[in-house]
């Protein structure tokens, strides 16, 4: 897929606000620093389109950007940021799930794991909801580049092993680095396949 266009189109908290058109969305989240908004500016081929901060768990909103004027991308809010009040992250986490839950023309949700570290609790409880709730997910493997390609490799497949301890079947799996490029064109890819499919009318 050829991005042409990308552009901001809105942002909010309460997912019954978010752009009302039946297209595609794709959503990308993970824990803070987790490097999505490199990940979206690297797919979209616009730097700045997304916001990018070393300050961790800044993104607090849904973020809308629509995609060669046919699709969406969705920035959601990071979770697991600790040193987040309690209210803030029962907050964010009512935004992330209702969005998740509600949000009919969501098509897949992106999950994003550091390639770098063993798997986290709390990345691992959160797709072990969403397979409970048949929520639609691809899990993406970011900053490959941030180690050798033999010890990548080596962490995303022991990753892999232990989320088939408890799953019969794993979602599409995508290893990408936003400062190489790495990735661009297979996630592109399988979005331009996903968007094939007829997409749930919303309700009105």
């Amino acid at each position: 897929m050829i991005v042409n266009t990308a552009r901001f189109v809105i942002s909010n908290t309460d997912y019954t606000k978010c752009p009302p058109e039946s297209r595609h969305e794709y959503a990308f989240i993970g824990r803070s620093n987790v490097g999505k908004s490199s990940l979206i500016n690297m797919l979209t081929g616009k730097p700045g389109l997304a916001m990018t901060s070393a300050t961790p768990g800044k993104t607090m909103l849904i973020n809308h950007f629509l995609v060669n004027d046919k699709w969406y991308i969705v920035d959601l809010p990071g979770y697991g940021y600790a040193r987040r009040s309690k209210a803030d992250r029962d907050r964010l986490e009512g935004i992330i799930k209702s969005y998740i839950l509600g949000r009919q023309q969501m098509t897949n949700l992106f999950v994003l794991i550091d390639s770098r570290h063993e798997p986290q609790k709390i990345d691992l409880e959160f797709m072990e909801w969403l397979g409970e709730n048949g929520v639609p997910f691809s899990i993406v493997f970011t900053k490959m580049d941030k180690q050798s390609a033999t010890a990548g490799e080596k962490k995303v497949a022991a990753y892999l092993a232990t989320l088939l301890e408890t799953w019969e079947e794993l979602p599409p799996v995508f290893k990408t680095s936003s400062e190489k490029g790495v990735g661009r064109d297979t996630i592109l890819d399988y979005i331009e396949e996903m968007n094939r499919l007829p997409l749930v009318a919303p309700e009105q």
